[in-house]
């Protein structure tokens, strides 16, 4: 029993309740309010679970007010500036740092997991040329099971870990050719000798006619963005993963049901929608009439890659994207390209402006990587399949640690109930 109780009391004079507090290892307490139904007859009311804490994990930290981001422990901003995609992987599925066997043994089971089922190439011929990539992944990623079924028992530890090594290693592989099929290029078969940023910078731009050569700057920035979105606490696609997860569903279907909530304009879509937003702008003299149909809401215009739902400061992913931004548009020559200087200017417009200062709105991780993402010649389609690709590695850490919580049950969220109260049927003829 917790030392610290927090006690509910009743202005009709019902009896008051006490309730066990609970502490982490940072962040703040929580109220255990698990028997709040069986002790007083009511549920909690809290729409979007703006203060529900649905589990306990050890994996990532947010302190939204302060602007900091953990994996492990770890700060982000540490982890992004040295450490591979693969490393910080380890890191997440782990819980600590890799030594360099441990890493090079991790990598070689990535890699010699690349190669995806040759009836996939069939697969995909089932969907339109022209079908939105998120679409697509939703589809290939849920039908791995039925390509790799002998992985798919939750209560096997082998299996799971069979599981979770597949779907790191293959997502690479179907979002590049995911991208390959919109385009109407051949698919492009991994490589054992390239790293793993390397691989699918390589199976979605390369193509059978020359040589494709990485670009150590490009690779580099594309290893950044994917640690940035690794893993982001209890998020509407994580939630939904250990939601799906709960029910006992095979891992390529929690998975699939992660893709299809990452996939909303609110979530895994912003940054697609700021790269609209920007276009829409046009030209750095158009920013003040912009920010006035903003304030005004005038034809439900908003401000697109500023504000997060747990940040009220500046998110440290951003921070380290505008950093990407800069390596990469210098390394390709493109410093004075219009839409980063335009991004530039609406940025220091906004965070001086009283209105966005008063409501706490930052730019967010999203604002800077669609920028990143079109320099590297990415269509707008594809940023949230690449978002996918990298949240897949936090959803399978979420997921089994989800399988191993003693407390975890299966999702079943109750209600506030504002139908009608019960009546009674009236026959088609008595019906006025």
């Amino acid at each position: 029993m917790s030392e610290k109780l927090a006690t509910l009391s009743f202005s009709d004079g019902k009896p008051s309740v006490d309730f066990p507090v609970y502490s982490g290892n940072e962040g703040p307490d929580v109220i255990d309010v698990r028997a709040l139904y069986g002790k007083t007859g009511m549920f909690t009311y809290d729409p979007g679970f703006m203060s529900t804490a649905s589990c306990r994990s050890n994996i990532t930290y947010i302190d939204g007010d302060v602007g900091i981001l953990q994996y492990r422990g770890y700060p982000i901003e540490q982890l992004a500036e040295t450490c591979s995609f693969l490393e910080t992987s380890y890191l997440i599925l782990n819980g600590e740092l890799p030594t360099k066997p441990q890493l090079d043994e991790f990598a070689g089971i990535v890699t010699r997991h690349t190669m995806v089922h040759d009836q996939l190439n069939n697969f995909y011929r089932g969907f339109r040329r022209d079908a939105h990539p998120m679409a697509v992944m939703c589809g290939v990623v849920g039908a791995l099971s039925a390509f790799y079924h002998d992985s798919i028992d939750i209560n096997d530890a082998k299996s799971r870990e069979i599981s979770a090594f597949r779907l790191i290693a293959k997502l690479p592989t179907i979002t590049a050719m995911t991208y390959k099929y919109t385009t109407g290029q051949p698919f492009m078969y991994p490589k054992n000798n390239l790293s793993y940023v390397e691989n699918f910078l390589y199976m979605t731009f390369g193509t059978p006619c020359e040589e494709w050569i990485p670009n150590p700057v490009l690779t580099r920035a594309m290893e950044r963005v994917l640690i940035l979105h690794i893993d982001h606490e209890q998020n509407a696609s994580t939630s939904t993963v250990r939601l799906a997860g709960s029910t006992g569903a095979n891992p390529f279907a929690c998975i699939s049901a992660g893709i299809a909530a990452l996939w909303g304009p609110a979530h895994g879509g912003a940054n697609e929608a700021v790269l609209k937003m920007l276009d829409s702008i046009g030209d750095v003299k158009n920013i003040p009439a912009f920010l006035h149909k903003v304030k005004v809401q005038e034809d439900h215009t908003m401000l697109m890659g500023f504000g997060h739902r747990v940040y009220k400061n500046y998110d440290p992913r951003a921070k380290l994207i505008q950093k990407t931004c800069h390596e990469v548009l210098e390394a390709l020559d493109l410093k004075d390209d219009k839409l980063f200087k335009l991004a530039m200017a609406l940025e220091k417009v906004a965070l001086e402006d009283e209105y966005f200062i008063k409501r706490k709105l930052y730019p967010n991780v999203d604002f800077y990587s669609g920028i990143v993402y079109k320099a590297l010649n990415i269509p707008v389609s594809m940023f949230t399949a690449i978002f996918a690709l990298a949240r897949t590695v936090g959803w399978i850490a979420q997921w089994n640690e989800m399988l191993g919580d003693k407390d975890a049950k299966i999702g079943r969220p109750r209600q506030l109930f504002t139908g009608p109260a019960r009546r009674e049927f009236v026959p088609m003829g008595k019906r006025k």
